[in-house]
């Protein structure tokens, strides 16, 4: 497979650093073509503005999701974007790896998407017949996507009863609003728990883990998301009554919860 690394920790000497690492070598160990986004490396921009889409800031206003659209079609976008979607065009698998700060990616991370996925690439996408292409449809439908992470909650706190939330909840955004948004068929994380302390024997596990799910990230299967498209919704995109009567909350948008 080719498979891109987007990496996002500003110390490569960190824990996230090392699992980083190790994770690239298992995937050339196994084979795959690799390429790397290390963001902070890169002192990548996540701020988006107009000279994203070669426009100049003035005093016409600027509609970010109209103007991205046209710069994606007129070939006007800032080349460090389509750097990354060249990237992401060429990957069969996208691993996106990051600390959890504040229930959420690091700004930087969560800035790459907000100027890669313009319109036109990662959402805003029709159709011939007119349908709009997205939860698991898309210019990004057949790709995988898994998120590796770590975070400083002990692994029970962020359990189904766990004071932060369970995990699930935690990624919903990232996971289902928009990798899954964008088309991608979204795997189960890896996730290290208690990263401010990991003993030695911990790494260990944590990296023996990763390894062997780098070694299935063709075979694993994806989180059962219910797609837009597939007749689960009706014409409002609301959940019909007789998928999961009764039931409420995000679990319902998952195949699972009948």
């Amino acid at each position: 497979m080719n498979v891109l690394w987007v990496f996002a920790h500003p110390e490569p000497r960190s824990l996230s650093g090392a699992l980083r690492d190790d994770g690239l070598r298992t995937l050339r160990d196994l084979g795959h073509d690799v390429r790397e986004s290390d963001l902070y490396a890169m002192k990548w921009n996540p701020v988006v503005d107009a000279a994203d889409f070669g426009a100049e800031a003035g005093d016409e206003r600027l509609v970010v999701g109209a103007t991205s659209a046209r710069a994606h079609a007129d070939g006007e976008l800032s080349q460090d974007i389509v750097a990354e979607q060249e990237k992401l065009a060429w990957a069969d698998a996208v691993v996106v790896q990051f600390p959890l700060w504040w229930y959420g990616m690091p700004a930087i991370l969560k800035g790459w998407f907000d100027r890669v996925f313009v319109k036109g690439f990662g959402y805003g996408v029709r159709a011939e017949d007119g349908r709009t292409l997205r939860y698991g449809e898309g210019r990004l439908a057949g790709k995988r996507a898994m998120v590796v992470l770590t975070a400083g909650a002990r692994e029970p706190a962020m359990g189904p009863r766990g004071v932060n939330g369970s995990l699930a909840e935690v990624l919903w955004p990232l996971h289902h609003g928009t990798l899954f948004y964008a088309g991608m068929s979204v795997l189960p994380p890896v996730a290290v728990y208690g990263a401010d302390r990991v003993p030695d024997a911990q790494f260990a596990d944590a990296r023996s883990h990763l390894r062997t799910r780098l070694s299935t990230l063709e075979t694993t299967e994806p989180i059962p998301f219910r797609t837009q498209n597939g007749g689960d919704y009706d014409d409002d995109l609301v959940l019909r009554p007789d998928r999961a009567p009764g039931v409420t909350g995000l679990a319902v948008h998952l195949r699972q919860a009948g």
